[in-house]
């Protein structure tokens, strides 16, 4: 019983992210955090007391569903066990295998870590785009779009596959434009907070552009704009601080306020089931292979968009928002 509790205590601090500033507290050196180190351990706790203080508030307001928390619940407890080693070795792989080929690579400066955020953003907008327009990479993203609410939890809801395969993308790209390692994790640690941070849901911020800043930057309302289904907000926003790729892209979309997001994927669903939003993807297209006719059908459905159809009566994400649009621009 007693190794029990020690367990849920050294998980809980884990989860919370106080272990570096528990250390750091021990030594009664409390200079150190003015250190890098003790920077990091002062802002990787926020996330996760924020996420408490959610709950906490809704659980005050008596607007707090257990289920609200379900899917990112499950898929946080199986990707602890496998998907942050694995993620964690693909980044190593990647810096060793082209950190020879880049043809330069700045250090932490800040014109390099401007420069290393664009490039970020851009490996980023790459793995992330392709997550939504390939359907075998789609599997890997849905379960992050499967929850039917936005809240901080919404941030552990991923396949546990999908952070190798992002870091695959984005730090092959960062290492071979001559971002070195070191500006490299400076960047993950500031983006992977942001990208938390945008997932706070209107119980926190019910606006969630903070002001002027919804021109500079992605926002939490940008965010929610990207986990809406709409069709109006379909594929749109796939950047994480800098919007510059979705405005190249022709990706970018700002909130409406007149229209209320539903969030979660088009498919229809099982009602709150973890395992429906973890492998539902994986069935479907299991399914839609097995059913297509000729062997060049069954792999299109692996790499062609979610909703495209050997029949033609494609449902595409780019079909759905161009037919919404000229129906308006007709109205």
């Amino acid at each position: 019983m007693e190794n029990f509790f020690i367990g849920v205590k050294e998980w809980l601090i884990g989860f919370f992210g106080l272990g570096d500033f528990l250390k750091l507290m021990t030594t009664h050196d409390y200079g150190q955090f003015l250190t890098w180190k003790g920077i990091t351990a002062l802002i990787g706790p926020i996330i996760p007391f924020l996420l408490l203080f959610e709950i906490i508030r809704m659980l005050l307001y008596r607007r707090f569903k257990l289920v609200d928390y379900r899917i990112s619940f499950f898929s946080l407890v199986l990707n602890s066990l496998v998907g942050r080693v694995i993620s964690i070795g693909m980044v190593s792989i990647c810096i060793g295998l082209f950190a020879k080929f880049a043809p330069f690579s700045l250090e932490i400066t800040w014109y390099g870590l401007i420069y290393g955020y664009v490039v970020w953003e851009f490996g980023h907008f790459i793995y992330h785009y392709l997550g939504h327009k390939i359907r075998l990479f789609w599997c890997l993203h849905s379960t992050h779009h499967a929850p039917e609410t936005m809240n901080l939890s919404v941030n552990f809801a991923h396949f546990f596959l999908e952070a190798p395969y992002a870091d695959l993308i984005r730090t092959s790209v960062c290492i071979l434009l001559g971002v070195s390692p070191a500006l490299l994790f400076l960047i993950m640690f500031i983006d992977g907070v942001w990208g938390s941070f945008i997932h706070i849901g209107e119980n926190i911020s019910k606006d969630g552009r903070f002001g002027f800043l919804n021109k500079i930057i992605l926002t939490p309302s940008h965010h929610r704009v990207h986990h809406a289904k709409n069709p109006l907000y379909m594929d749109t926003n796939f950047c994480n601080l800098l919007p510059i790729w979705d405005h190249v892209f022709k990706t970018y979309q700002e909130e409406d306020k007149s229209i209320k997001i539903e969030y979660g994927i088009t498919r229809v669903m099982k009602k709150n089931s973890f395992l429906d939003a973890y492998f539902g993807e994986f069935v479907v297209l299991a399914q839609d292979v097995w059913n297509a006719p000729g062997l060049k059908n069954k792999f299109l459905y692996i790499v062609m968009p979610p909703g495209w159809s050997h029949t033609k009566a494609h449902k595409t994400a780019k079909v759905v928002r161009s037919e919404y649009l000229q129906a308006q621009q007709s109205a």
